[in-house]
């Protein structure tokens, strides 16, 4: 699961991130971090709709390469 201190450091910087969410990579979702509480994380898509998403999924820079959960052996999981 994502911390909050990197939840907010994405949301202060205003960075792209990537939610890698199953082994598809069509399946990813990109967009900045709005919000968040304790189990859910908000995206906002660069088509600014806003999308609501499970806090345990991969969340990484976009601009890092893909690395899918897995392929780490741990689906879902960090």
């Amino acid at each position: 699961m994502i911390s909050d201190e990197q939840l907010n450091e994405f949301r202060i910087s205003g960075e792209k991130v990537r939610v890698v969410r199953d082994a598809m990579p069509e399946n990813d979702v990109r967009g900045i971090v709005v919000a968040w509480d304790d189990t859910h994380v908000l995206i906002r898509r660069p088509n600014r709709n806003v999308v609501k998403l499970d806090r345990n999924y991969s969340y990484r820079p976009s601009r890092e390469p893909r690395v899918s959960s897995w392929e780490e052996g741990t689906p879902g999981q960090e």
